[in-house]
């Protein structure tokens, strides 16, 4: 059978080329930082929307109606916020990066921002304005070592959220552009937004995930989850009422950040120089939509997975800073579920373990038994190989030249395949270690924490096994000596068996965060104590 896509099916027989994009949609790839696979999610969320050429949407979900289903394509209008971008960062960039355009725009923001300071007591101006630069600055996300309009901000306002832009600096040397605006004329031609480099579109499908998720039938879903024993509550089986909930939180999220840092931001990108957002975010007058992309359409139990752990995150009353860090991981998490189940639905090596399909041996950052390590890192070898599997499936079409084919695969394992999954687990410590062989899988205490946050209820509490229970039917987490036996049957052994202690560790590192409670020698309690968030109008 061939793959079936969401919102529609591909148009772009290059990037089809790809099989780990035939696989999982267009795309997930290494060279994306943690930061900015959330940066471009909540871009998607926070900008406007067209599905086709008429129907028009400026809210963070689409409505549960028609739109998806008619197949139409998907694309948002994201801001470029150079202005924004080049007052906070030019001065962090490196030196041989700074074309002498930049620096004559920049020199021509600050005496715009001067001339519209006005200090009733003694004061300096310059000193106000270093103030706003550092204050600016204190919010960069993501790539600091790279050219000023190629870095991300924190995504704790819609006015720090932007868009991808290279900066070829070649070609504007070559060409002797000396004018600012004349760099915008042509902007593709000196401020590329079209390679996906940094913004490799993975946030755009995790975007899509969650729509195809919230797309499906309340009686699909509710199968679904009682089959696969992932213990979702019956008002989140209900995708009507998770929707129009993420719809809520997602609009709120944005206001804990204090209203006054946003207006600033928006003064400096657009009211300073209102010239360079026109013609960077219009084009012939209207406003410039991309397309989205697509996702695989199988992929929606994980999508849905994602979209209530996104739902238990926005509603806690973390402070914004906390919560960006907790959602960047939550991100990376849906990365590695997506890349682990897609590849079993292709290989079909779940081999009746039940849901997730695969089992993923967490041992102690410390672990000191060598049955455990040994265990832990096969496990890790089994996905990275089952993902290799996948990539050349029945399914998968790959060029008939043996050395294109070679050159193809070759390179779909190393930046899209297996080593992304290994990759992008060690940035988020959830491999160890970083260099070096004898990979395995721990959890750090961010990871635990995010753990602790989706998994049980705001405020509330799960028993010890039933938190167990429910990391491996959701994320296929296991720890103790019955989960390390179901891991052993599914890395192709004949089970193994282990003292009842395997996961005294892990209630020592929930008992250190404040997690567990003991009830008994023999019964502990998993406890959230994080509140719910109010909801702010």
């Amino acid at each position: 059978m061939s793959f079936n896509y969401f919102p529609c099916s591909p148009d772009d027989p290059r990037a089809m080329k790809n099989p780990a994009i035939q696989l999982y949609g267009n795309r997930f790839f290494s060279d994306q930082t943690v930061t900015e696979l959330l940066v471009e999610f909540l871009l998607v969320v926070f900008s406007p929307k067209r599905f086709g050429k008429d129907w028009m949407y400026d809210g963070a979900l689409p409505s549960l109606d028609k739109v998806w289903s008619n197949g139409n394509d998907f694309a948002y209008a994201p801001q470029a916020r150079l202005n924004l971008k080049l007052f906070s960062f030019l001065g962090a960039s490196r030196l041989d990066s700074r074309h002498q355009i930049h620096r004559v725009h920049y020199e021509a923001l600050l005496q715009q921002l001067l001339e519209r300071i006005h200090i009733a007591d003694s004061g300096d101006k310059d000193d106000v304005i270093r103030t706003i630069e550092n204050l600016f600055l204190g919010f960069q996300g993501a790539g600091s070592g790279r050219t000023w309009c190629a870095q991300s901000f924190l995504p704790v306002s819609p006015a720090f959220l932007a868009g991808e832009s290279i900066w070829k600096d070649s070609k504007a040397r070559k060409n002797q552009i000396d004018e600012w605006y004349d760099l915008l004329e042509t902007r593709s031609s000196y401020f590329d937004s079209n390679q996906h480099l940094f913004f490799a579109r993975g946030g755009e499908l995790l975007y899509l995930q969650v729509c195809n998720a919230l797309s499906q039938s309340q009686d699909c879903i509710a199968e679904w989850c009682r089959d696969g024993k992932v213990g979702l509550s019956p008002q989140e089986q209900d995708p009507v009422w998770l929707h129009d909930e993420l719809n809520c939180t997602f609009e709120s999220m944005m206001n804990y950040c204090p209203s006054t840092l946003t207006d600033l931001a928006e003064f400096v990108d657009s009211r300073l120089d209102p010239e360079t957002p026109r013609k960077t975010d219009e084009i012939d007058g209207e406003r410039r939509f991309v397309s989205a992309g697509w996702c695989n359409a199988d992929s929606w139990r994980e999508g849905y997975l994602f979209a209530v752990d996104l739902l238990r995150l926005l509603k806690t009353d973390l402070d914004v800073i906390d919560r960006i860090y907790l959602m960047e991981a939550a991100c990376a998490m849906q990365v590695l579920r997506t890349l682990a189940m897609q590849s079993l639905r292709v290989t079909g090596a779940d081999r009746g373990i039940g849901s997730p399909g695969y089992r993923l041996v967490v041992s102690a950052p410390d672990e000191k038994s060598s049955v455990i390590r040994r265990l832990s890192q096969h496990s890790v070898k089994e996905v990275e190989k089952n993902i290799f599997r996948s990539l050349r499936g029945a399914n998968i079409k790959l060029p008939d030249d043996e050395t294109d084919c070679d050159k193809i695969l070759k390179q779909a394992d190393s930046s899209y395949g297996g080593k992304l999954f290994v990759g992008l687990s060690k940035r988020i410590g959830l491999v160890v270690p970083k260099r070096g062989s004898g990979a395995r899988f721990i959890l750090n205490e961010r990871l635990l924490r995010l753990l602790v946050v989706t998994t049980v209820p705001l405020g509330g509490r799960l028993t010890f096994e039933t938190f167990k229970n429910l990391l491996e039917h959701r994320h296929g987490l296991v720890f103790d000596a019955n989960g390390l036996e179901r891991a052993s049957k599914w890395l192709g052994g004949n089970g193994i068996y282990l003292s009842a202690d395997t996961d005294k560790w892990l209630q020592e590192m929930l008992e250190a965060a404040g997690f567990l409670i003991h009830l008994s020698d023999s019964c502990a309690l998993v406890h959230n104590p994080i509140n719910a968030g109010k909801e702010i109008k």
